[in-house]
């Protein structure tokens, strides 16, 4: 059932009509837009080979955590794969939870580590000179960063739930969604999102609302509605929120489109009109989908043969319904994370990757299909870029000083993360670029 939540007036929807033309403009000028339910960016089609990133500011920056050598190192190597856009945490938010990245970026309300801001800054310029683009996401659902969790802990003094403590993430979510009704959390989020997209890049001197480099803002990493039981109010709270702040940030930056971060159904509490309308709204440029067989209960490492057909099934369908929501609603969509275990669910970077790979090529293949078909399938980032990052602890969790990998401190390091020695999947990687970009030259 389609719902109508009042939320356009007249005034708003022909301003984001206009600005939305003026993106479709900005794609002729080095910025990536729409135009006709694909990407386009200096007159030609534009398709993301793209790959999760989500530490990039924190290697840039001068001093502490920063590894600029390395940063340049791993930038330099994925242009050689093909890859053209990352995406990146732009924001992190200090919190006590031990599954959470140490530095971050804002200390307490207001409080700005400019450091890694002009880690962020480093990273950007090192992308303007390779050409590459960046998604850059202003949150977190999930408390790896912060995020949502520790904005409520600032502001209603509760303590940050942990749900890698706790193992209740369905109590996380329901508590996590009232982030969206928080008027002081709100307000607050619109002033760490001004200070982001007004910020001026210190290495290039441009204005973050004039860089091309960036193809989207993203409003969070992975934002839910709640738990698994969302309500109808619950739901109509967090398509206006989307909607809201997504004309927030092009009321500030019209020459860049804005893009949710949502998983697609799985984050919509399986709700297909729900994920529409989170979509529906003329500021959200794009539809965003993730696909994670493990995480879901779909596929077992250690039972590869035995659970691969079945995972596949579900897999397949999940790639192409998500894909005919966006012919439905006429945008395009990019798959921007999936991922799936080394053999056997090892960690240790010495580990095959050969399912990895064969799970890789099928979801390459599938996407590569819909889009030859001319459907709106506008790219994909796999999950995650580990680089030339490895685990430093027995145990593969995270701590303080050691490398960023492409799993976050929530996970074990090597859970998900592609290296700098993962051949084959680095081959399969350049390889289906390729493909992906020779559909989009045609």
């Amino acid at each position: 059932m389609q719902r109508k939540f009042g939320i356009f007036s007249k005034f708003s929807v022909a301003a984001a009509l206009l600005m939305a033309g003026a993106a479709q403009a900005a794609g002729s000028s080095g910025f990536v837009a729409v135009k006709d339910s694909h990407f386009e960016r200096n007159g030609q089609r534009y398709m993301i080979a793209g790959a999760n990133f989500w530490y990039g500011g924190y290697l840039g920056a001068p001093t502490g955590v920063g590894q600029r050598a390395r940063l340049v190192k791993e930038l330099d190597h994925m242009k050689a794969l093909g890859i053209n856009n990352v995406r990146v945490l732009a924001v992190s938010e200090k919190t006590a939870m031990k599954s959470a990245v140490s530095p971050a970026t804002t200390s307490a309300p207001g409080q700005y580590d400019e450091l890694l801001l002009q880690g962020l800054d480093f990273l950007m310029a090192e992308l303007a000179k390779r050409d590459m683009t960046a998604v850059l996401y202003l949150n977190n659902f999930w408390q790896w960063s912060g995020g949502m969790t520790q904005y409520l802990n600032w502001f209603t003094g509760s303590p940050a739930h942990d749900p890698n403590v706790s193992k209740d993430y369905e109590r996380f979510m329901a508590e996590n969604a009232t982030f969206y009704t928080n008027a002081r959390a709100q307000a607050e989020y619109r002033n760490v999102i001004a200070k982001i997209v007004q910020r001026t890049n210190t290495v290039t001197k441009t204005p973050y609302r004039d860089d091309p480099t960036i193809l989207s803002w993203q409003l969070a990493n992975e934002p839910r509605p709640g738990n698994s039981k969302s309500t109808p109010q619950e739901k109509a709270t967090y398509v206006k929120w989307i909607a809201d702040t997504a004309r927030y940030i092009r009321s500030l930056d019209g020459n860049h489109m804005v893009s949710t971060g949502s998983e697609g159904l799985a984050g919509s509490a399986q709700d297909a009109s729900l994920y529409l309308d989170a979509h529906r709204t003329p500021d959200i440029a794009y539809l965003t989908y993730h696909l994670w067989p493990a995480n879901w209960g779909w596929f077992d490492p250690k039972k590869p043969d035995a659970t691969w057909n079945g995972m596949m099934d579900k897999a397949s369908h999940y790639l192409n319904v998500h894909v005919d929501y966006a012919k439905q609603l006429g945008k395009p969509i990019v798959l921007e994370e999936f991922g799936l275990n080394r053999d056997g669910g090892a960690f240790d970077i010495k580990a095959s990757t050969k399912v990895r790979d064969r799970f890789y090529n099928d979801v390459f293949t599938t996407l590569e299909k819909r889009a030859a078909a001319g459907d709106p399938v506008a790219g994909w980032n796999f999950w995650a870029w580990g680089g030339a990052g490895r685990a430093a602890n027995a145990d593969y969790w995270w701590k303080p000083g050691n490398d960023f990998v492409g799993d976050p401190p929530q996970e074990e390091q090597g859970l998900y993360s592609v290296f700098d020695s993962d051949a084959s999947s680095l081959k399969l990687i350049a390889d289906h670029d390729k493909r992906l970009k020779t559909i989009g030259a045609k």
